[in-house]
Parts: C-alpha cells; sequence; structure tokens
C-alpha cells in the first residue's frame, strides 16, 4: 500500500507539497478528465507527495472523493481525502471510513465542513451528527480497531485551523480547538487560506506555548480574478482575501498574461515564506486545468526559497521578524486579546451568572445536594407520571431561557450555558466551526457565532481555558425528547455514560496551559 505522504510527513529533511484537486459534478466529462490528468502528471513530477480530493465543497453535490481517489491511488500517487460531517450521520460515516481502509485510502483531512448548500430538488438536509473532533475521535478508536484485527496501519488523520480570524474571540476559539483536535487524534494540521505571515508565523508559536507542535501545512492558492472577487466577498467560509490584494489581483489581470505570471509569483513567495517559517509543508489549491502552473510555482520556490526574508512585507510583515510575528503569541494565546476581558452587555451578563448558580446548585455532582437531587431524580423516573412531570417543568423554562430543543443530552456547560442545538447551526459542542466571519455565523451572519459569545463569557471571568475542556462526546440521540435533567442525575447522558466513546474522550486531555485568561 502507499504510504508516500505518511514518510514525507516522519522525514524531518522533506518539505512536503501536497495538491488540492476538486471534482465536478459529473461522472464522466472533461472535469473528470482535467483532475485524472492533473494527477497523472503530479505522479510524473515527482514532488507531489500527495492530492487531497475535496469533499462536496460548499455544501453542493460533486464526485465522491472515495471512487475518484481510488482511482488516482491506483496510478500510485497518495491521497488524502477530505471527510466532512454535513452528509452523514455517525453510522454512514463509520461504514464510509471502514470503506476507505479496505480501499487502502487511510490519508483522512477530518473536517466538520461547509453547511449544506443546494442539491437534487432543492437544498439538502444538513446532518452534523458529529463534528470535526468527535469525526477524529471515531477514527482513532476504529484505528484500535484495524490493528486488533491485524493491520498495521491505522488512519493518518489530519484536521483544518483558521489562523486568519478577524476578531481575537474567533482566533482564540480556533486555537482552542485545535487542542482539542489534537488530543482527539490529528497527526497534522492543514491550514485555511489567508495571506497574513504574521498569522502564519502565530499559528507555529502558539502550538508551541501549547505544548505539541504537529506537521502544519500552510494553504497557497493560485488566486485570480474570480477567485478573488468569490473570497474577499466571504463565500468560501474561513478563507480571507483583503479589499486591497482583491484590487491588486485585479490589477494585475488586466493582462492575462501578467496577471498570471503573478499570480504564480505570488504563490511561490508565501510559499517561500512558509518554508522559511518553519511549515512542515504547503497545501496548493487554484489548480483546476492542468499541471503545468504546479510546475511552474514549485521551479520558482526552488530558485527563491532561500530570499524569503525578502517577501515577508508581502505578506504584511515589514522589520524584525521576531518583533512583527512571535512577540504577540509568545506564552499563551490570550495575547491575542491584548490582555483585556471582554465586557458583557447586562442582559448577557445575568443570564450567565443566573445559569452558572444555577448548574452549581443542581448539575454538579460536586455540590452538597447531589445525593439529593440524584434520589429525587430516580424517584421521578420510577413512574411514567413523574417523567412527565420533570419534562412538563423542564420544557417551558429551557426553552424560554435557552431556546431548547429538547434534546434530553444538555451540552449547555461546554457553552457558556448556551444550547448548541439550538444557536449552531451545524450543533457543533467541541468548538467553532471555521466558518464564522468577524465573530458572526456562517450560516446566519445577522447574528454572533455561539462559539464567539461562549468565549466573550468564559473571558470575561478569566477563563477562556474552558474553551479546550477535553473533547466532548457527541448527542445521544436515544434520549432524545426526553428530560435532560433527569437524564443527568441518573447517568444517562454524555456526561455520564460509560460507553466507549465517552471513555476515549474522558482519555484525552487537551493542553490549556497556554489558554490563561
Amino acid at each position: 500500500m502507499l504510504r508516500v505522504f505518511q514518510h514525507d510527513l516522519r522525514d524531518p529533511d522533506h518539505f512536503v507539497i501536497t495538491l488540492e484537486l476538486v471534482p465536478g459534478r459529473e461522472s464522466t466529462g472533461r472535469t473528470v478528465d482535467a483532475v485524472m490528468g492533473i494527477a497523472r502528471d503530479a505522479f510524473a513530477d515527482g514532488r507531489i507527495s500527495a492530492v487531497s480530493i475535496t469533499d462536496n465543497p460548499g455544501g453542493n453535490p460533486s464526485l465522491s472523493p472515495d471512487v475518484i481517489g481510488n482511482e488516482i491511488f491506483k496510478i500510485g500517487l497518495d491521497v488524502i481525502v477530505h471527510f466532512t460531517c454535513r452528509d452523514m450521520n455517525r453510522v454512514g460515516m463509520e461504514s464510509r471510513a471502514l470503506q476507505l481502509a479496505m480501499m487502502g485510502m487511510k490519508n483522512i483531512l477530518a473536517l466538520t465542513g461547509d453547511y449544506t448548500g443546494a442539491g437534487f430538488g432543492g437544498q439538502g438536509a444538513p446532518v452534523f451528527d458529529l463534528d470535526s473532533v468527535s469525526l477524529l475521535a471515531m477514527l482513532a478508536m476504529l484505528s484500535e480497531r484495524i490493528g486488533a484485527a491485524g493491520d498495521p496501519d491505522g488512519f493518518c488523520t489530519g484536521c483544518a485551523v483558521s489562523p486568519f480570524k478577524g476578531t481575537p474571540g474567533e482566533t482564540v476559539a480556533q486555537y482552542a480547538k485545535l487542542c482539542r483536535k489534537e488530543a482527539a487524534g490529528a497527526q497534522f494540521v492543514i491550514t485555511q487560506l489567508g495571506y497574513d505571515a504574521g498569522r502564519f508565523a502565530r499559528l507555529l508559536d502558539v502550538t508551541r506555548s501549547l505544548g505539541f507542535a504537529p506537521p502544519i501545512l500552510g494553504s497557497v492558492y493560485l488566486l485570480t480574478p474570480t477567485a478573488a472577487r468569490i473570497m474577499n466577498a466571504g463565500r468560501v467560509p474561513g478563507v480571507v482575501v483583503s479589499d486591497a490584494l482583491r484590487d491588486r489581483v485585479l490589477d494585475e489581470w488586466r493582462d492575462r498574461e501578467t496577471g498570471r505570471q503573478a499570480a504564480v509569483e505570488r504563490a511561490a513567495r508565501l510559499a517561500a515564506v512558509l518554508k522559511g517559517l518553519g511549515y512542515k509543508g504547503i497545501h496548493l489549491g487554484g489548480i483546476h486545468r492542468d499541471f503545468s502552473v504546479v510546475a511552474r510555482i514549485l521551479d520558482r520556490l526552488e530558485h527563491i526559497a532561500d530570499r524569503w526574508p525578502e517577501f515577508l512585507a508581502d505578506f504584511g510583515i515589514t522589520g524584525d521578524r521576531e518583533e512583527n510575528a512571535s512577540s504577540a503569541a509568545a506564552g499563551d494565546i490570550c495575547a491575542l486579546t491584548g490582555g483585556i476581558a471582554p465586557t458583557l452587555d447586562p442582559l448577557e451578563k445575568l443570564h450567565f451568572n443566573l445559569m452558572r448558580q444555577a448548574h452549581g446548585m443542581f448539575f454538579s455532582r460536586e455540590s452538597a445536594a447531589a445525593g439529593l437531587w440524584r434520589a429525587l431524580a430516580r424517584r421521578l423516573d420510577s413512574h411514567p407520571a413523574g417523567r412527565m412531570i420533570a419534562s412538563t417543568l423542564e420544557d417551558p423554562v429551557k426553552r424560554l431561557l435557552l431556546g431548547c430543543r429538547h434534546c434530553g443530552d444538555c451540552g449547555i456547560v461546554h457553552l457558556a450555558f448556551l444550547c448548541p442545538e439550538s444557536q449552531c447551526p451545524k450543533h457543533t459542542r467541541n468548538g467553532a466551526c471555521g466558518g464564522s466571519r468577524n465573530g458572526r455565523c456562517e450560516v446566519h451572519p445577522e447574528r454572533f457565532c455561539v462559539w464567539y459569545r461562549a468565549w466573550r463569557r468564559w473571558a470575561a471571568i478569566g477563563e477562556s481555558r474552558r474553551l479546550a475542556d477535553g473533547c466532548v462526546p457527541p448527542r445521544r440521540w436515544e434520549l432524545n425528547e426526553t428530560a435532560s435533567w433527569l437524564n443527568f442525575h441518573l447517568g444517562r447522558d454524555h456526561q455520564g455514560s460509560g460507553d466507549a466513546f465517552t471513555r476515549f474522550c474522558r482519555s484525552r486531555t487537551c493542553r490549556t496551559e497556554g489558554l490563561r485568561g
């Protein structure tokens, strides 16, 4: 079986280059031919460690990365399969993972995924039964099963991170979730796309301050006018292209050949900067027609790699790199906030304090009254009338205060006492997705991302590290429309369960020393 990518990741002297390919909506034709042609040329070139295949990018249907990845795998080129949580529940995802393992495609980029787009007959139903952290945990557990069955090669799992967020809270939330991803088993990291060398440098510094240093591949993109406009408008979640860069690209492409050469040069310079900063490699994107432009970028990179300090100013760093890129992140993530705790508005503060106090009184296993509440819950649960009373008391209160969806497996304790089911379209329980923009939700930009609100709450009381508290097991669907109060006190919810998934999550602890404040 091919293990080129994993071998290159482990080689301390190898600068890894991966290439992202985007399948089209058809099963045959020019798009498929172009993808396969690029793959063949990449294999012949010899400088590409693996190609990655996107999974319904933008939430819109396209050819499965599994099937086209398998065809590329047969050529002899290693493959990284994008694996999102948007379109399948956990049963389907486990089945898909076993299928990939059987085909020998074990390099997986685990993603929560973009929100669902238009499919056959209208918008598809968003699933998000797991998020990227719980998906990584599932793949790690499957790797143990695969090993026990006699296959020595488990999954090589990676994750994404967006270090280019517009607010300190979003940035801290991204790093906190990266802690959880690493704890859940991520073995490599690929960044979202951005053009800020200071943020790229800070990512390396912060991961070191948090006590881990995964191999990180920085994203590099062949930026055309169409792509620059789309990315600048925020239509690709997590990607950042500034107004100034968009305007520069539009100006360069007044002449097509000049624009094309400028795009190649920009990509090569960013790749050189990433190599100089200490990144393990680059992840190339924006290649849709043929491999020749990739070869031009890599040829140019070989010529200019040693000159990388000259190009820092192209990507936002002027003067001394240590002063501009590293010092802001030295020690802990909280440096990103300038050391200033956010101020909650009175209503938000009242809600937060009320929920914290209620939780401490009624839903803490360390409280003096914990035994009393457990005995009362046991008594109520023993009769249908008692369960009805519990639900009747719970539903109106939680619906009013939290917009409760009656899931029966409450997760508000992980989200600063905000509801992940009603207030996050992706129902994430392990941290923010990469799609927010300036603190606003990817799906509902008229409102703030619930994880941004959670950061504001925890940071206001100096407990930002709570954003990285362990790996949170997924919602237990068997408890749907039952009383979460009873489920908590009787140990049936994810906080009290002793199933394998929960035990795995409890065994994986994030390193939060760098999340002070």
